[in-house]
């Protein structure tokens, strides 16, 4: 039988026929929608939580002026003053110094994981970032309760004193090993991880034929990571920090621990501080018979939201307007 009968053998039996193009363009349409409200749903969330939190927050906002809110330097609520400018100033502080001592290490580690490490060793260092990684937060807040806050009390303090004397930045009022700095470096332990697995997988997609093109014309390894590799994917080691930034932000019971938590307004390093998300985690189910502090706090709990969408927006358009440059 030629492949012709075959073919209207087929047809005449129902088993070959032809695809409905009107039932394929419907399949996709209703495909192309559903895809559309799971992308949404991320979006719905954050419109969710930030409605949810200005309704609880009303009765704060109501009171006081936004103003006087988050600029007001003075936390007593027993007195009716609810002030977010050493809890804001204190995240910022916290936030700042973590990322200021992670992004060098980890954009080292990473470049040397991605261009000169042997595959064993990819494969010993991957799993080890993974595992720190997954170390619940609790336990990097114990490490730098019982490591970090003692050398910063006994080492880095009197250093600091001795090397840079009154310089505001440096200098040191009664330190107690409890402040920013000690925030700072188990922040930036925390968050290595995440920068580095990012920055590694980003400087895994750069094609190969750049490299062997580079050095083909004499250049040193080096030479060609610093002037070929790594400006092809700066926009991605920039959202790899934006990323830790972002968790750092947020982080809450690892700071907790080693930060101090005393709301004054920091003006050193080694100064004790109250971030945001501190305050929220120590106080709120307590006290609620004060009027306002529920709000109060809830109204913490917003300007945490909408500090890191700020930083998250301003960062996106920094990346777009590289992108446009380059």
């Amino acid at each position: 039988m030629s492949d012709i009968q075959l073919n209207n053998t087929l047809k005449t039996e129902g088993r070959l026929s032809r695809p409905s193009t009107p039932s394929r363009a419907r399949t996709d349409r209703a495909a192309q929608r559903t895809f559309f409200i799971i992308t949404l749903v991320p979006v719905a969330l954050i419109l969710i939580v930030a409605v949810a939190l200005v309704v609880r927050a009303y009765p704060i906002l109501n009171s006081y002026n936004l103003s006087d809110l988050l600029l007001g330097e003075t936390w007593r609520p027993n007195n009716g003053e609810f002030g977010f400018r050493p809890f804001i100033l204190g995240t910022l502080w916290v936030t700042t110094v973590g990322v200021l001592l992670a992004v060098p290490p980890c954009l080292l580690v990473s470049v040397y994981l991605a261009e000169y490490a042997h595959n064993r060793t990819r494969t010993i260092a991957k799993p080890i970032l993974d595992v720190l990684a997954a170390i619940p937060p609790v336990v990097y807040g114990v490490w730098g309760l019982l490591s970090i806050v003692p050398f910063v009390d006994d080492v880095l303090a009197p250093l600091s004193e001795r090397w840079f004397g009154s310089v505001s930045i440096f200098s040191v009022t009664q330190p107690t090993g409890f402040g920013i700095l000690a925030g700072g470096i188990v922040l930036a332990v925390m968050i290595s991880p995440l920068i580095i697995s990012v920055i590694f997988e980003v400087l895994s997609t750069v094609p190969n034929d750049l490299r062997h093109a580079s050095l083909a014309v004499g250049a040193t390894k080096w030479q060609t990571i610093r002037t070929v590799v790594l400006p092809q994917v700066l926009p991605g080691i920039v959202a790899a920090i934006v990323l830790g930034a972002s968790r750092a932000l947020g982080e809450t019971i690892a700071v907790l621990m080693v930060v101090g938590n005393v709301p004054n307004i920091p003006t050193s390093v080694f100064d004790t501080a109250y971030p945001l998300p501190a305050l929220i985690a120590n106080n709120y189910g307590e006290m609620m018979s004060i009027p306002l502090y529920d709000a109060a706090l809830l109204g913490a709990a917003l300007v945490l939201l909408v500090v890191i969408l700020i930083f998250n927006i301003l960062s996106t358009l920094v990346l777009q307007r590289f992108l446009r440059r380059s």
